[in-house]
């Protein structure tokens, strides 16, 4: 990265588009970094108090951007500005969630550090919570580079798109709606037309490997207090969700059959108050989540018409 800032003579900009979890993970990456500008967009009350406090309160290089909108709304900023010839030609723009598939390539380690710690030659299934589609693909990777994984599940929220597509065969995006599960609300995913290429735009490739089922806000609470009051794990509600597609795609087949993996998302205090008030059980707050809490919250507010971004991208150099 230092390499590319020094070679252009320009400060690099990484655009994020966040719905919760990529943006607070990017920005503590290059914070403090010299010769490199980040704005992370996320959208305007979608994210949960916690989240929104690891966006805004990190400073130095790092600039939260409240978009008036969805998450779809701010992806969608950030893919226009790589198509602006007056942006490009001014900026060194880069970003550094799933849209870069960069961002990709480090969690097919994710899937090959679970099938490490498996110890028997069952079939392996993943279930994955899902809303761009950016982690599912990683593992779809991670299979086509040889890791024995015999099944996918996209779990979704109400934002189910992706589950309608696999069953229809029609891609119908849509405004995202609100969920407990904030980070899987995304209705227009950016990774499905990488999924697509890696099956040749063949559906029924794709429906062989992977099956997706959807679950609402009432689902998510039933699945946070199932698995505590059956296993005492603490689940946060995007893994909650990816725990009942596990149970509902089990309840077909005999588990023995199995080694099952659901991929979780976040740590549960950064959604406290749904899973506090669910499994009646305060939650140990992370010390560095804790800190962020006690920070001042710093952002800048737009509406979600790109000429607006544009503007103050240009007007902030």
């Amino acid at each position: 990265m230092e390499y590319l800032v020094k070679d252009n003579n320009r400060e690099l900009t990484i655009l994020v588009a966040t719905s919760g979890d990529t943006g607070s993970a990017v920005a503590n990456g290059f914070y403090g970094v010299e010769g490199i500008q980040v704005y992370l967009l996320y959208p305007s009350g979608k994210v949960s108090h916690i989240q929104e406090m690891q966006l805004t309160t990190l400073g130095k290089n790092i600039t939260a951007l409240e978009i008036k909108g969805t998450f779809d709304d701010c992806q969608n900023l950030v893919k226009n500005a790589f198509v602006d010839e007056e942006l490009k030609s001014k900026l060194n723009l880069s970003s550094a969630n799933s849209i870069n598939i960069t961002r990709l390539i480090p969690q097919i380690f994710y899937y090959i550090n679970g099938i490490k710690q498996l110890n028997d030659n069952s079939k392996i299934i993943y279930s994955v919570p899902s809303g761009n589609l950016g982690n599912l693909t990683a593992g779809l990777f991670a299979k086509k580079m040889g890791l024995p994984i015999d099944f996918f599940i996209a779990a979704t929220n109400s934002n189910d798109v992706f589950t309608n597509y696999l069953t229809t065969g029609v891609f119908e995006p849509r405004s995202s709606v609100q969920t407990y599960s904030n980070a899987m609300d995304v209705g227009n995913p950016s990774n499905l037309e990488r999924m697509k290429l890696l099956y040749d735009n063949d559906l029924g490739k794709m429906r062989s490997e992977i099956i997706s089922f959807s679950f609402n806000d009432a689902d998510t609470i039933d699945g946070i207090k199932e698995v505590f009051d059956l296993y005492k794990y603490i689940i946060d509600p995007h893994g909650a969700v990816g725990y009942l597609a596990l149970k509902r795609f089990l309840s077909g087949y005999n588990k023995n059959d199995y080694n099952a993996i659901v991929v979780e998302t976040a740590h549960p205090a950064k959604f406290k108050d749904v899973v506090e008030s669910t499994i009646n059980t305060k939650i140990e707050m992370p010390v560095r989540l804790a800190e962020c809490l006690s920070k001042e919250k710093h952002s800048i507010i737009l509406d979600s018409k790109f000429e607006s971004f544009k503007d103050f991208l240009l007007n902030s150099r």
